[in-house]
């Protein structure tokens, strides 16, 4: 099993910066991508930007530029900055975990919040 910790929500004006963290603990070995996601009251879930093992990264369109996600595999740590907040980014982030072996990412943290708003 995989669990991850989430932290570094909060509430930050437009135009803002914060940076969150995922902590990876338990049977990290084979994990080969790391993300962030996140949900909007009544929206789906969407991915906002992924890292592998290599260090390959994927952004979604409304995030580039502005957010940057990074890796520290000696903590099993992945972080996501994020920059020039907009309102609209409001959500709840969620840091999610995938196993070489898998086609979907399985394992979950309990997310943390993040309200832009002035």
């Amino acid at each position: 099993q995989v669990q991850l910790v989430e932290s570094g929500g909060g509430l930050v004006q437009p135009g803002g910066s914060l940076r969150l963290s995922c902590a990876a603990s338990g049977s990290t070995f084979s994990i080969t991508h790391m993300g962030w996601f996140r949900q909007a009251p009544g929206k789906q879930r969407e991915l906002v930007a992924t890292i592998t093992s290599g260090g390959s990264t994927n952004y979604a369109d409304s995030v580039k530029g502005r957010f940057t996600i990074s890796r520290d595999s000696a903590k099993n740590t992945v972080y996501l900055q994020m920059n020039s907040l907009e309102p609209e980014d409001t959500a709840v982030y969620y840091c999610g975990a995938r196993k070489y072996y898998s086609v979907r990412y399985d394992y979950w943290g309990q997310g943390t919040q993040v309200t832009v708003s002035s």
